[in-house]
């Protein structure tokens, strides 16, 4: 029994030093940052002075982001990765469809329609250049990171809805190809994420009713998680 009973000793206080020992490890080849979710709020800059926001315009980002450090203490690195986005744009900016063209007039007050909006889906590339103060046992840290985002996008509808009818059409003047300049800037779970276009969400030479070029600047402000 004695012998027993100094077995189980032996062993019992062999668990803290493993503890102790396991703690002490360092990942000394950590990432950081790797998948990512964003909800923002869409801004239209740039537009035509008679269209106007109105209701809720939102977006949602999602996507993978592999991170590739380049110092020694890993709080440099660069970033490349896919992802998917969807966008929506509410405004007074009415689109109708004439055959097999678009026209674009300003939606009018008295006209029964409860949402009125835009909607892209986009393939996207985040490109950053990113700094941290992490470390490879401190899990909260300041992050900043900047850099571009290019996007595809593979699906876009005008949308209207009313009380008793709704109507969505793709709308084929929507620029395929987006590219901006973004932020992403925080402390652990919080970040704030901006994103500036520097091309317009439409195609050159699409005009309102009126012959007023119809140019539409997307900045979209909101917030961003990381995990892993």
């Amino acid at each position: 029994m004695r012998k027993v009973l100094c077995l189980v000793v032996m062993i019992c206080y062999s668990f803290p030093v493993c503890g102790q020992q396991e703690e002490k490890k360092e990942d000394l080849k950590y990432l950081e940052d790797q998948f990512y979710m964003g909800f923002t709020y869409n801004f239209l800059l740039d537009k035509p002075a008679a269209i106007r926001q109105q209701n809720l315009s939102y977006g949602l980002q999602l996507g993978f982001i592999r991170d590739l450090p380049i110092n020694q203490r890993r709080t440099l690195a660069l970033g490349i990765g896919v992802g998917y986005g969807v966008n929506s744009y509410d405004s007074n900016l009415l689109v109708t469809k004439q055959d097999n063209s678009l026209e674009y007039s300003i939606l009018p007050e008295d006209l029964d329609v409860k949402r009125n909006k835009l909607e892209t889906h986009l393939l996207e590339v985040p490109l950053e250049f990113r700094w941290r103060n992490s470390s490879p046992t401190e899990y909260k840290f300041w992050r900043f990171y900047a850099g571009m985002k290019l996007g595809y996008v593979f699906s876009g509808r005008s949308k209207q809805v009313s009380n008793s009818d709704k109507e969505s059409f793709t709308n084929t003047d929507i620029e395929r190809f987006q590219y901006g300049l973004m932020a992403n800037i925080g402390y652990n779970t919080f970040n704030i994420h901006i994103y500036y276009a520097l091309n317009n969400l439409f195609k050159d030479g699409r005009t309102l009713n009126t012959g007023e070029d119809l140019t539409f600047t997307p900045l979209r402000v909101g917030l961003i998680f990381y995990i892993l």
